[in-house]
């Protein structure tokens, strides 16, 4: 059984929090330094304790997301991504009918992968089997989080958020986002 790293395990409860509304935006009612990001946005409390329970496929560890899409590690192995002169080797679900030029501009939050994990990925994981591309990205950067946004402190929308969007203040984020371009639409097989 092989494990995303970025999969959340059945011991990493998130802590209890109390989401409250402050003038400038949400926050804790305990909040700490930790809470926070160097944007400063606000982040679930998740133990990191990989290994320990079962794997919830389908769920993303937060901190362990944010720390690949931070350093551009494989979302599976957290080893360093396929490279090649094309860019950077990304698996992404297939909305090429979503606009021109797609995927050009897309926000992600699917981190990188090697070749090898790729491989893997593309037999195992049940959501690429549905349809992804295979995608070398010569530029991306973190540029936003997806989570829930809230209102009169409580969640309304699941969101993507710019870090310079306004909304980033009553956001408290899941993931990290990169922003790509320079892509290229490659074939596995080629890889």
């Amino acid at each position: 059984m092989h494990v995303p790293y970025i999969t959340t395990w059945s011991a990493e409860l998130p802590a209890p929090t109390t989401v409250i509304e402050r003038p400038w935006g949400i926050g804790y009612l305990d909040e700490t330094l930790g809470d926070r990001d160097e944007h400063g946005v606000l982040w679930p409390r998740m133990p990191s304790r990989p290994g320990h329970g079962r794997p919830q496929y389908g769920k993303v560890h937060p901190l362990r997301q944010r720390r690949a899409m931070r350093r551009l590690l494989c979302g599976i192995c957290a080893g360093p991504p396929d490279r090649t002169e094309d860019g950077v080797l990304w698996l992404v679900m297939d909305y090429r009918d979503d606009w021109p030029g797609w995927p050009e501009g897309m926000g992600v939050t699917e981190p990188p992968v090697c070749l090898p994990c790729a491989r893997l990925s593309v037999r195992a994981c049940p959501a690429l089997r549905r349809g992804y591309v295979a995608v070398r990205v010569r530029h991306s950067f973190v540029g936003g989080v997806y989570g829930v946004r809230y209102h009169r402190g409580r969640a309304v929308e699941d969101t993507l958020v710019a870090f310079d969007d306004p909304a980033i203040r009553w956001t408290r984020a899941a993931q990290l986002v990169r922003e790509l371009s320079g892509c290229t639409i490659v074939s596995m097989a080629d890889q």
